[in-house]
């Protein structure tokens, strides 16, 4: 069986500082790279001043699909490309004594976040680098096959109705009774 084409990324999380006294900080999606073997398989953290933190989660593959092509299609005709990252708050004791986001999911499709989305899922979007988009976009048109349009008919054809959904009729003759 032949495999997807695929990539490998690694996904890096914020976590920001607020002055609130509801909600102290807030997590974000702050960018998504190339997986580099160097990072290993554990979250860590790469920056720390106190008011905003960066985590770094590697390991994560983007494969496309064939019958999500036109997901693809749909992010690669945007004014801006991205990835979607779609994570969840998770407690890992073994690298931070509080819960951290934990990005479950990395995707290029648009239909991937709308299901996630619809889902009540954390989703998040960045900008993919050109090379991916070209790479995504060469995938779509090679597989993309549009749905035909049906044709619409023309309003003088449809069927009249009143305004419960009940057959009407119109006539130019006289009225009843008259």
């Amino acid at each position: 069986m032949q495999e997807r084409p695929n990539i490998h990324v690694a996904v890096v999380m914020r976590r920001v500082a607020l002055d609130n006294r509801w909600q102290p900080f807030r997590w974000e999606l702050a960018d998504v790279v190339p997986h580099d073997d160097g990072f290993g398989r554990e979250p860590r953290i790469l920056f720390d001043d106190g008011r905003e933190q960066r985590w770094l989660h590697p390991g994560f593959t983007v494969e496309l699909f064939r019958d999500d092509a036109e997901g693809y299609y749909l992010n690669g005709t945007t004014d801006t490309p991205g990835w979607f990252v779609m994570w969840r708050m998770e407690d890992a004791p073994s690298v931070a004594a509080e819960p951290i986001a934990k990005p479950e999911v990395v995707t290029l499709s648009y239909h991937d976040a709308g299901r996630w989305l619809d889902a009540q899922e954390a989703v998040e979007q960045v900008p993919a680098p050109p090379h991916v988009v070209e790479w995504m976009m060469t995938f779509a048109r090679d597989h993309y096959v549009p749905e035909p349009r049906k044709r619409k008919r023309p309003e003088s054809f449809r069927r009249l109705e009143d305004r419960f959904g009940n057959p009407a009729t119109v006539s130019s003759g006289k009225k009843y009774g008259e």
